[in-house]
């Protein structure tokens, strides 16, 4: 069914409103996350009658969800959670990665490297999450704006200014409501959109604390010896328009798309909109996995011939249809169905969703749709390809007292290709990488974590497994393919850089447990080994990448159609040929409103 409002809005019970009775609707959307979302509920502002199917169904009022610092029980939750499962590197690499995920003969997980006997190996756990509102309702919130490098990266490889710095800024001011600026106190931020910005706790700044010292030292020891005032550091703005904005290191505050820890993400946006059903017809279909993309066939002969055009989606209700899905039973079916798009069909599934379901529409490398049978509507080679992500890797150990406050750190190692290259995420927990269960915050554990903002492979690569649409896909992110060594070494200078501060603060003892085990000195090598084997990642992007007219492997164009077929785009993290930087979901939050001006002007 398909529902203007479908559950519960601000603690009122609505029931559910009209139907279209025709199926048939100007826009379908399938998936709700920073790309999808807002787009649907934008394009239903904008007049025009849209469908959005999204996979889960509504947790808005689930409390693991519904603050940003409890993101790791967000993570482990299974109403919220899809648990993929991914190949990192070569196999000789991957078998020593600590956590390992194993699935035992009574189905329970096990991670490690000891697996009972008869247990499958299933790889390197890569949450996602299955609801409205996407990954944005288990991430930790995190905000930072791309390098302008990286926006000018696609104006030189599309040839489209409107790709720029300083058009892109535009999408940010009107998506965003800023809490830590004066309301109206510069026209580079938003102060009436509908995603929240704010900037978390950091009144340990404001005394003598361990944090305070902390910050103070890992501030010398990334911008050089200076007489600091932490307070300005700590609350200076991450995502200030200026032009040395990409190479200023040093400490930060930690800023969320939240409204003072509120998580704020699309699922608000969209429940907003769809309370207001007499004045925007935007339905919602929950509980509804999206199994294939419906084209009209090609007309005509010669160079008279039309090009396939989508025309709808097939799909499948009922509860928990895809396997990532923890409750996930094969034995129950669903139901099937069909819907159809007058206008377009926008795919916003994610990085790993998206060039799936246009796979088993037809649209991909051609040998594969071959492999498993599926019709050809498009030979697309690209489709699955151009996979990169931000490797991740940490310090981590305890301290004898407990050292509270959360903080940003960024540097520049000697390694960076053009601007800052690494962002760390300091502050008292256990984050060293994911499996399932994985623990949060725990009082004298204290890790440095960070992200590597560009790195250097693009490699990655999301294949079919079958042409049941309820398998996941294999996913291999094709770590140190490229460039590895550069990389390695950016991870080890810039744990090198921080580790000082961490055993000098005053007071209190640092006891390392990662890299290196507490009482030894390890070299260089022997901590680029145990990154090498121990990265982990959960920012992966562009397996849908917008490129030149003459790229073998574009996917989209510079206005996110998708080549070779009519009234297709895609809208999500899969679009993007480089890294957007550490923390895509701003990135992905903009070129949804970009996405709506240019479907607006097609018109």
């Amino acid at each position: 069914m398909h529902y203007h409002l479908l559950l519960p809005l601000f603690g009122i019970l609505v029931k559910a409103a009209e139907s279209k009775l025709n199926n048939t609707y100007e826009y379908i959307v399938i998936g709700s996350g920073p790309g999808g979302g807002p787009l649907a509920a934008n394009l239903a502002k904008a007049g025009h009658s849209v469908l959005l199917i999204e996979a889960g169904d509504d947790q808005w009022n689930n409390s693991n969800s519904a603050t940003v610092w409890n993101n790791t029980l967000a993570i482990n939750d299974p109403l919220t959670r899809w648990d993929f499962f991914v190949s990192r590197d070569e196999p000789q690499s991957d078998e020593g990665f600590e956590f390992t995920t194993w699935r035992q003969a009574n189905g329970e997980y096990y991670v490690g490297l000891d697996p009972p006997a008869g247990a499958e190996r299933l790889g390197v756990y890569y949450p996602r999450a299955g609801t409205l509102g996407g990954c944005t309702m288990h991430n930790a919130a995190s905000i930072s704006l791309p390098a302008d490098v990286d926006w000018q990266d696609i104006v030189d490889i599309t040839g489209d200014d409107s790709w720029s710095t300083a058009n892109m800024r535009q999408y940010l001011v009107r998506l965003e409501r800023c809490h830590y600026l004066v309301n109206g106190s510069t026209p580079t931020h938003g102060f009436t959109g509908y995603i929240d910005t704010s900037l978390g706790d950091v009144s340990w700044a404001y005394n003598t604390t361990p944090a305070a010292e902390l910050a103070l030292r890992h501030q010398n020891a990334v911008a050089g010896e200076g007489v600091w005032n932490l307070t300005h550091l700590v609350t200076r703005d991450i995502n200030e328009d200026s032009p040395n904005r990409d190479d200023t290191v040093g400490v930060f505050g930690p800023f969320t798309h939240s409204d003072h820890g509120v998580r704020s993400s699309p699922n608000n946006y969209i429940r907003q909109t769809l309370a207001d059903a007499r004045r925007f017809p935007l339905y919602i279909q929950l509980n509804t996995l999206a199994t294939r993309v419906l084209f009209s066939k090609a007309e005509g002969k010669g160079a008279k011939v039309s090009r396939p055009k989508a025309i709808g989606v097939e799909f499948l209700e009922g509860k928990s249809m895809y396997s990532a899905d923890p409750r996930y039973d094969p034995n129950i079916q669903g139901v099937a169905g069909k819907a159809f798009a007058s206008r377009e069909v926008i795919v916003s599934g994610g990085v790993y969703n998206t060039p799936q379901l246009l796979k088993l529409s037809g649209i991909g490398p051609k040998d594969e749709l071959n492999k498993f049978n599926i019709p050809i509507v498009k030979n697309l080679p690209g489709v699955g390809m151009n996979m990169h992500d931000n490797y991740e890797t940490t310090i981590y150990g305890t301290f004898a007292n407990t050292v509270y406050g959360f903080y940003d750190i960024f540097a520049k190692t000697s390694k960076a290709l053009r601007t800052r290259d690494i962002h760390f995420y300091c502050g008292a927990m256990q984050f060293i990488g994911f499996w399932p269960g994985m623990p949060g915050w725990n009082p004298n554990e204290f890790t440095c974590g960070f992200m590597q903002l560009h790195p250097r492979n693009i490699n990655g690569s999301v294949t079919l497994k079958s042409a049941n649409p309820r398998d996941m896909p294999n996913i291999h992110l094709g770590f140190f393919s490229q460039g590895d060594d550069d990389d390695l070494a950016s991870m080890v200078e810039a744990i090198n850089t921080v580790r000082p501060a961490l055993q000098e603060l005053s007071n209190n003892t640092f006891t390392e447990l990662r890299p290196c085990a507490a009482g030894t000195l390890c070299s260089d090598d022997a901590q680029a080994r145990f990154h090498r084997t121990n990265v982990y990642s959960h920012h992966v992007t562009g397996t849908c990448a917008i490129g030149s007219d003459d790229d073998p492997l574009a996917v989209l164009d510079s206005k996110f159609r998708v080549r070779g077929v009519d009234g297709l785009r895609v809208v999500d993290g899969s679009i993007f040929p480089v890294q957007p930087g550490e923390l895509p979901s701003l990135p992905t939050f903009m070129i949804g409103e970009k996405a709506l001006d240019d479907m607006l002007a097609d018109l």
